[in-house]
């Protein structure tokens, strides 16, 4: 069993624990699930950068990555940068995350904010909506064509965008509907947690052009999103390139002013 088999299995059992402990209607009836929600695919189509940046603790390739800084002072360093959005993971037991990081960060900023997560179930949407999320990730090496259709079609109807995880031509063939804005391609093999751009390049004439393309994991230089934008990429996930200096924050700063000049 991979990495990524595991965590899918942990996943089922929590969601279940979960459904048990907060009712769905208790999820409806949060603040924040009214909230008029923020597009990332509209943000990235305007933007001159592109950069979602990454709030992560830990993970399983790195382990710890930085227990240090404070989600707010995080996410409010990321959106004085000039980001897009900011990606939250919200996993616990291998990414040190938790839902208590998004509301946090909702409090925080007004930028658009991607629950990062392993979601196979509608409950997970519903979290993210209550939670304050805009955007969701639903990761295609793990979800069947009729389960990235009924639950990309599901946050659309909460108002949320969603942004389509892949890693190679498989994955997209079976991913590509109507009911996703963004199409992202990980850079990182999560089975051998090898990670290159070239795949992105690889995919790039694969995706139409009414999605969003976002390429993510393993982009560290200013040269690197030049040379994808060519590909016609238009969104940069970055997360641990910030998050292991000392003060994430300041390093979107300086990366995000080099990038634009």
């Amino acid at each position: 069993m991979n990495i990524l088999d595991k965590i899918i299995a942990d996943k089922h059992k929590e969601v279940d624990l979960k459904k048990g402990l907060i009712p769905v209607k208790q999820l409806e009836e949060s603040v924040l699930f009214d909230r008029k929600t923020t597009s990332l695919a509209k943000a990235l189509r305007s933007s001159n950068t592109g950069i979602i940046a990454e709030h992560k603790r830990r993970s399983p390739s790195k382990a710890v990555i930085n227990q240090k800084v404070s989600i707010q002072d995080v996410a409010l360093d990321y959106e004085t940068a000039g980001a897009c959005g900011m990606s939250v993971l919200t996993d616990g037991k291998y990414f040190g995350g938790s839902l208590d990081d998004l509301v946090l960060a909702r409090a925080t900023v007004q930028m658009p904010l991607l629950r990062k997560e392993f979601i196979i179930d509608e409950y997970q949407v519903l979290e993210a909506k209550a939670y304050g999320a805009d955007v969701i990730l639903l990761i295609a090496a793990v979800l069947s064509r009729d389960q990235i259709k009924s639950l990309s079609e599901f946050a659309k109807s909460l108002s949320l965008d969603v942004l389509l995880e892949v890693h190679n031509h498989k994955e997209l063939e079976k991913s590509i509907m109507p009911s996703l804005d963004m199409l992202g391609v990980n850079n990182r093999n999560l089975k051998t947690f090898e990670v290159s751009t070239e795949i992105s390049k690889s995919l790039s004439a694969e995706i139409p052009d009414e999605f969003v393309k976002v390429s993510e994991s393993g982009i560290s230089s200013i040269e690197a999103i030049q040379d994808l934008k060519k590909y016609g990429y238009k969104g940069f996930l970055i997360g641990e390139n910030f998050m292991k200096t000392e003060n994430p924050g300041a390093s979107a700063v300086e990366f995000i002013k080099k990038l634009k000049s």
